[in-house]
């Protein structure tokens, strides 16, 4: 296979460069304080805080992920991460301005300004170890683990595991060094570079010789591959040999993972470093844009180039065992790229891989610092301190996740669907502490132990198997939470009037809170919010849906569906501007 020359090796330098350069530019009003090190100070205007919620989720692992759903299940097998789209949308209309409006630093933060008690203490300590630690290391592992296939593909001359401990090491100096504002900068021209060189890939890819000689890909492949909705099976089979996609797995999904199940990027409510993107912001306006941007660009912009390709690789590579599908993606890519944009490519896939890799590592480490450092090891130390502290610790955090990719993720078989039952029902409390005032601590602590219980004893003493089991493990989990909740004593009342008077929620849940504070003028009108959240859901998947339309040349059904978006759209921000959202602050 032909190496890389010396234009591909300018693009990877060159690339590699720019971000440090941002890093060494932030790196001052990074060290102020940990608000700026964290939060950018609050100060990010939408656009930007809603890019880098889309290049952390634009992870190296992403587009291989896509083809691989494609090669198995065609276009429709999207569908297992499309039916977040709801999730997505209700953040952006009912939780996107609360986050910013809380004025906390981060999520974790919010579990002492909503609960009281030793067990809020221990619920924030325990979480920011949990997950600003040890899920995050697995998190960050899975990307190497992707960017270490990339590039003992495409680039066979180099040492995968040294580059990778190479790349790790410069996104960790860059984002220690910078804090949220480096992160910020560097993902919105990581995310400009990476959509560039998926698109340029796709286009190359449809008029390789391959393709072109069988006709296009509508004539190389099967039908049913094009399909934008899953054929409904008991068995999973179709009638023509199609994999298709079981009933039962699309009803756990599209009715209940989205909101039940915590998963990085999709949490029930908002939370992570979309959060984190969100308290950044400048204002509740420009939390819930970015938000908005953020769920537009996630679902109807990014996946058709990768859908493209990974089309065009069952095409090119037809005999890929079922398990090397998605590695389809990045053969198509040493197959069809000429010199020069070879290294564009892999330039792409790296600004890809760093901006998750940075966003993690800076979340992470506020987990750490601010929710169990400053919280319970070292209170009222100065800024500096802080500062200083937040930049070994991101150095700690990526050093135990580069072990966790080499001597123990390769164990782990089955990591995404462990993830999503062990968190099946968590989401419950994660909406609804937001809008009921008698959740308390022990019932976001059940919540989460919970699901392990059941999840245990599925594996131990039934055949149920996922994603049968998200319904049973969210049903238990749910009533743990609830019997709990109710046998245990309230949130102490001076610290919900402190809350509510924080966020303003309102809502009829509060009831019991609000009439006690009759001068703080909460939210309203939850009625149209929903309607909102409707019209949202229906302009995501009506531009996702028309743009495949107007690639695959059908422009009268693209027409329509993008017709249905720009009206949806329309609808919503009539509303927002009935409501006076210009006003928001």
């Amino acid at each position: 296979m032909e190496s890389l020359n010396l234009l591909d090796y300018s693009f990877i330098v060159g690339y590699l460069l720019l971000t440090l350069v941002i890093g060494l530019w932030f790196s001052k009003r990074a060290s102020e304080n940990v608000g700026e090190f964290f939060l950018s100070g609050r100060q990010l205007p939408w656009w930007i805080a809603g890019t880098g919620m889309v290049a952390t989720t634009f992870a190296a692992d992403t587009p291989l992920a896509v083809a691989g759903f494609v090669a198995k299940n065609g276009i429709a097998g999207n569908w297992v991460w499309w039916t977040f789209v709801s999730g997505g949308m209700l953040t952006v209309f009912f939780f996107a301005r609360l986050w910013r409006r809380a004025e906390i630093l981060t999520d974790l933060e919010f579990i002492e300004l909503r609960y009281s008690g030793p067990a809020a203490r221990f619920l924030r300590g325990f979480k920011a170890i949990y997950f600003g630690l040890f899920i995050n290391a697995v998190i960050i592992g899975w990307v190497n683990l992707a960017m270490y296939k990339i590039i003992r593909i495409m680039v066979p001359e180099l040492d995968p595991v040294l580059t990778i401990v190479a790349l790790v090491l410069l996104t960790t100096f860059y984002s220690g060094l910078s804090g949220l504002w480096g992160v910020s900068i560097t993902d919105a021209v990581q995310f400009v570079i990476a959509m560039a060189g998926c698109i340029i890939l796709a286009v190359l890819a449809v008029q390789s010789p391959v393709v072109v000689s069988a006709g296009g890909l509508t004539k190389a492949l099967p039908a049913w591959m094009f399909d934008f909705f899953p054929t409904f099976t008991s068995s999973g089979k179709s009638i023509t040999g199609a994999i298709a996609l079981p009933f039962i797995s699309f009803a756990a999904m599209a009715f209940v993972q989205w909101w039940s199940s915590w998963y990085p990027g999709s949490e029930p409510g908002g939370g992570g470093y979309i959060a984190q993107r969100m308290m950044s912001a400048k204002n509740e306006k420009h939390s819930l844009l970015a938000t908005l941007w953020f769920t537009v660009a996630h679902y109807c912009l990014r996946p058709w180039p990768w859908i493209i390709v990974g089309l065009v690789s069952l095409v090119m590579f037809p005999d890929l065992p079922m398990n090397q599908k998605e590695d389809g993606f990045v053969y198509v890519m040493k197959a069809v790229l000429p010199p020069g944009l070879k290294g564009l490519l892999i330039a792409a896939f790296l600004a890809a891989y760093m901006s998750t890799l940075s966003t993690h590592l800076n979340w992470g480490t506020s987990y750490l610092i601010n929710d169990f450092y400053k919280r319970f090891l070292k209170i009222g130390a100065s800024d500096k301190h802080y500062v200083t502290v937040s930049k070994i610790t991101t150095f700690l955090t990526a050093a135990f996740a580069l072990y966790i990719t080499f001597f123990v993720l390769d164990t782990i078989t089955g990591a995404w669907e462990f993830i999503i039952q062990c968190g099946a029902g968590t989401g419950f409390v994660l909406i609804l502490r937001w809008f009921w005032w008698r959740l308390n601590a022990w019932s976001e602590i059940t919540s989460m132990v919970a699901p392990f219980i059941a999840f245990t004893w599925l594996q131990l003493f039934t055949t149920v198997t996922f994603p049968f089991s998200i319904f049973i493990i969210v049903a238990f989990t749910i009533t743990a939470t609830l019997i709990v909740t109710f046998l245990t004593p309230p949130t102490e009342t001076a610290q919900l009037e402190l809350f509510y008077r924080t966020t303003r929620v309102g809502g009829r849940f509060w009831k019991k809170i609000s009439k006690n504070l009759p001068d703080v003028e909460s939210d309203s009108g939850f009625v149209m919010l929903f309607v909102d959240w409707a019209l949202g859901i229906i302009m995501i998947y009506a531009i996702l849906f028309g743009t495949g339309k107007f690639i695959f040349g059908d422009m009268l059904q693209g027409s329509l569906y993008l017709g249905a978006g720009v009206i949806a759209g329309s609808l919503i921000f009539a509303d927002l501007n009935r409501r006076g959202w210009n006003n928001l602050n």
